[in-house]
């Protein structure tokens, strides 16, 4: 009789990609990527406050937001213009002094820890920030993933920072006070090479972070420049282009009038980036009444090849 050999069949084993060391190996994988995922999402403060007190990669700010304690806000957004150029606006939408935004990056960037605030006046400083301080929230653009020093980057978001509390300045006036939400302690903070302390640039007033530009035209982009003279119309004039040069014109009588090439050439090279000194901010109010209801003296209408015009009475 043939004997019929029994197989033993094992209904406990795995397929080899799931032997349990590649489960312990996937398992390993999965939790460093939570891991990692949790890191990137939180943030991390480095223990050396040295190294990362300052905003080491400004091109990434898309908002700065700063407020003191008698509720004034400057609200600083780095938006797109028309043109596709990267600007800045204050105010909801008013164009922002690009050199001055250039500065407070700048400063950002800069800026570091000369000293601790001695132990003995911590509370002091705490004090005085917390009583007189401006408020500097600053947002930057980034990813909720990234990862491998940036060679994945998913889902892109704006996330607040920093935050920080800018005081006083120092007795010697050659650094600040500052806190930075998350720390300890305050700082004694100062720029590197530079005389000074850096509080001025937190400023809080609107109007100062406002651009002064009234025209930015380049010379090929100036179709007509016309200064109406109210109380001498008959000394009121036009720059106007006729083809590739210019002309002047008496604009009561349109007379064609000779004229100075190297002072024209310079009003019309002025166009190229024509600003004002300051806000009437700080005029009474009385005074302004007073000019507005005498009316204008002159009014300077720059038109370009477009066909827009910026007045300026």
């Amino acid at each position: 009789m043939t004997k019929i050999k029994s197989l033993k069949v094992n209904h406990t084993s795995l397929p080899s990609f799931l032997s349990k060391r590649n489960i312990i190996i996937y398992c390993v994988v999965i939790v460093l990527g939570i891991v990692a995922l949790v890191v990137t999402l939180n943030g991390s403060k480095d223990a050396t406050f040295e190294q990362d007190f300052h905003i080491s990669d400004t091109s990434t700010v898309s908002r700065i937001f700063l407020a003191d304690k008698n509720n004034h806000i400057a609200d600083l957004v780095r938006t797109i213009n028309s043109e596709g150029d990267t600007c800045w606006t204050v105010d909801n939408g008013e164009p922002a002094s690009q050199p001055l935004v250039d500065l407070l990056l700048e400063t950002l960037n800069t800026m570091r820890i000369r000293q601790q605030v001695n132990k003995n006046a911590i509370a002091n400083i705490i004090k005085d920030i917390s009583a007189s301080s401006v408020k500097v929230e600053v947002y930057q653009e980034g990813y909720f993933i990234n990862w491998f020093n940036g060679a994945l980057k998913l889902f892109p978001r704006q996330k607040l920072t920093n935050t920080y509390f800018v005081g006083r300045e120092t007795q010697d006036q050659m650094a600040t006070f500052m806190y930075r939400e998350g720390d300890k302690v305050p700082y004694v903070i100062h720029i590197p090479g530079f005389r000074g302390n850096i509080t001025p640039r937190f400023t809080t007033v609107p109007y100062a972070w406002r651009s002064h530009q009234i025209v930015a035209l380049n010379v090929q982009a100036i179709e007509r420049i016309e200064l109406a003279i109210t109380d001498a119309p008959n000394e009121s004039f036009a720059v106007y282009r006729q083809g590739d040069d210019f002309a002047m014109e008496r604009t009561a009588t349109h007379a064609p009038v000779q004229f100075d090439t190297a002072r024209v050439a310079q009003l019309i090279l002025s166009m190229k980036n024509l600003n004002f000194d300051e806000y009437a901010a700080v005029v009474p109010n009385s005074n302004m009444d007073t000019s507005f209801r005498e009316g204008e003296r002159s009014i300077l209408t720059i038109t370009d090849t477009a066909g827009v015009s910026h007045q300026v009475k």
